[in-house]
């Protein structure tokens, strides 16, 4: 496979990352997200480290972005391919007044590319 082949994969698994998120898709989610990814976050001042099904649960109780009409604030900031099968991702994503930057540690899996660490902040505005 190609580093422009999986570039493109990476790219799908960035956007149906973002496209769960606005519209609250937890199945789109549990896609892109490998069983044992966490989540990673300054609470605080201390580390919090959530696991993906904790995440996802929270996910599946509030109102996405899309239901609460609210536009949408996601871009791919930066993409970094180290090898075959490692990459590192940055994106922006919003929920209002909520506004994240993420970094995504993405590995090529037997099932494909797939986030198994994302490590985030949160601005409100």
């Amino acid at each position: 496979m190609t580093s422009a082949d999986d570039l493109d994969q990476i790219k799908a698994l960035l956007q149906t990352y973002l496209d769960g998120l606005h519209h609250g898709d937890v199945a789109r989610l549990e896609a892109a997200f490998h069983p044992v990814a966490h989540l990673h976050s300054i609470e605080d001042g201390a580390v919090r480290a959530e696991p993906r099904d904790a995440w996802l649960a929270r996910v599946r109780a509030r109102p996405s972005a899309a239901a609460q009409g609210l536009p949408r604030h996601d871009a791919i900031l930066s993409i970094d391919i180290s090898g075959p099968e490692t990459a590192f991702a940055k994106v922006a994503c919003a929920i209002p007044p909520r506004f994240f930057t993420d970094y995504l540690s993405c590995l090529r899996t037997a099932s494909g590319w797939r986030i198994v660490s994302k490590t985030f902040r949160t601005e409100t505005r």
